[in-house]
Formats: structure tokens, sequence, C-alpha cells
């Protein structure tokens, strides 16, 4: 007993301090592509290396309508690929939640030349507003945002809509000493009628739709879905199919999308922390945990 006490000891402590500090990332990690639209030279490699879809690329009048769905993609790289490194790059960052879908599409216009490259960019828009970047400060007010909004912890139900359970290896690392999410008084819970938050996964298979639909009956108001990685926001690798309806809004309202196949378990907690500041303010309960 003593020798494993003195090795725990001599080991330290391990936890992740995500979100009070930067989290740790290695060169090879892949988040968000970036694109860099006034240097793509042609967006055509891309569109058709791209396997879910998420860049597509329409030609009319010597002109190319682009649109980019982040929430289609599953950070594979292989746009940067066939782009070699013209115009996309893949980059680290992973903190991409948001509580409206729009803010994931990108949308370009090019004037082309006779060969079908890129003479110049005409337009760029993002469709929503910018995802929320400031998790630091969200991560310090969230325990006390928390108590105020749902008494003194929040309760998650995790929902497998039929997912490869490559996300859910992710959700279940937010429980280890690493990532230790009840920290901030958040823990999970087994029955949707404990939950005040539902965390989905998968894109919705037809045989789980009914249970989907249930699950979210069955937990009380105000009530939050979270719609985890790009099955659970669009359908991902398996689109929308005979055994597959889509994207988790496809069945039932959802508050916060966080993308990535999967989310790192940063992604997942920097979601959660949007979806309880929107919560915060939809609702406009405020009532202190003394009170309840």
């Amino acid at each position: 007993m003593f020798r494993i006490l003195q090795k725990a000891w001599q080991a330290g402590g391990r936890m992740e301090r995500y979100p009070a500090s930067q989290a740790r990332t290695k060169n090879s990690f892949r988040g968000k592509p970036a694109f860099e639209l006034e240097v793509w030279k042609d967006a055509r490699p891309a569109a058709c290396a791209c396997p879910t879809g998420a860049i597509q690329s329409r030609d009319e009048d010597m002109r190319r309508q682009v649109k980019i769905d982040l929430g289609r993609c599953i950070f594979c790289g292989l746009c940067e690929a066939a782009s070699g490194g013209e115009g996309v790059r893949m980059t680290p960052e992973f903190e991409l939640a948001v509580a409206d879908r729009q803010q994931l599409m990108i949308s370009a216009e090019y004037a082309l030349n006779p060969d079908g490259s890129h003479r110049r960019l005409i337009s760029a828009a993002r469709e929503g507003a910018e995802p929320v970047k400031k998790v630091e400060a969200a991560g310090r007010r969230l325990a006390s945002a928390v108590r105020r909004v749902l008494g003194r912890s929040l309760s998650i139900r995790q929902v497998d809509a039929g997912s490869c359970n490559g996300c859910e290896l992710e959700i279940g690392a937010l429980g280890n000493p690493i990532y230790d999410i009840e920290r901030f008084g958040i823990h999970f819970v087994a029955s949707p009628r404990h939950a005040d938050m539902l965390l989905v996964t998968g894109p919705v298979t037809r045989n789980m739709e009914l249970a989907l639909r249930k699950t979210y009956d069955a937990t009380p108001e105000p009530r939050l879905v979270v719609a985890v990685g790009a099955c659970g926001i669009s359908g991902g690798i398996f689109g929308t199919n005979y055994a597959t309806r889509g994207g988790i809004d496809q069945v039932i309202p959802v508050d916060v999308y966080i993308p990535g196949c999967p989310p790192r378990p940063e992604a997942l907690l920097h979601g959660i922390l949007l979806a309880v500041g929107r919560l915060s303010s939809s609702t406009g309960r405020g009532c202190p945990a003394e009170e309840r």
C-alpha cells in the first residue's frame, strides 16, 4: 500500500487543465481545415477527394460556386493533399462547437480561367457568426453557470443513435483522471428522466429513430441536445440512406453541434460549455442554487 502511495506521489498529477489552460496537441493532430480562399487555385480536386461531400463545387457561365460544410468534415486531410498544400491546410484547431448549424458553412464564388482553374475570388462568406472562441472564460464561468441554471450539477444522458463508437471512446475519456469532467459538477446519468442534457452520437439509424424520440420526450424541460461528431451533425461518412436518417436534427431539435470524427475530449467539453451558456440566455432561469 505504501509503495503504491509512494509511486503515485512521485508520478504527480496528470490532470488536463483545459479549459483554464491551452490544450496540448501533437504536431500530427488534424483539426479544422483552413481554407485560404484567395490563393485556392482549384476546388475541384478537393471536392472529388472529399469522402463525405463536405466540399462541393458547381460551374456555370465561367463562374464556380464552392460550398464547404464543416459539419460534414471528418478531418481526414484528403482535401489538403488534393490541393497540393495551396489554399487548404490542416490546423490543430478543435474548438468548433456552434449553436447554429449555419455557422459551419462557408461559401465562395470564383471567376474561372479557360482551363477551369480559379482566376480570381469574386466573393466569400461564412453563413453564420464565428464560433465561440473564448473557451477559457467560459470554463471559469461554468461552475457558477451550472449552479445558477440547473442547481448544483449538470446531468448528461449519452445516447448512441447508431455510431461506430469512436465518439463514445472520447466521451468515456471525459470521466477519466486526465480530463475529470466531474470537477465541473458535470456527471453522466443512466436515465433521461434524470438528465438535463442529451449528448447524442452517430447518424440516426431507422431502428434507433423511435428510441431517440422517446428519450427526448422523457427528458424533463428545460432540456438541451448536443449533436456529437460529423455523423451526429450531418450523417458523416454514412450520410442519409435506406438505413439512416442522417443528422440528429432530422429527428429532434439540436442546441449545439460539435464537429469532429471523433471530436477530442476538449472539443466535447467546449461544446458542453457552449450549451450551458445557451441555456442560461434562452430560458431566463437565473435562480441561485440556494433558492432551489
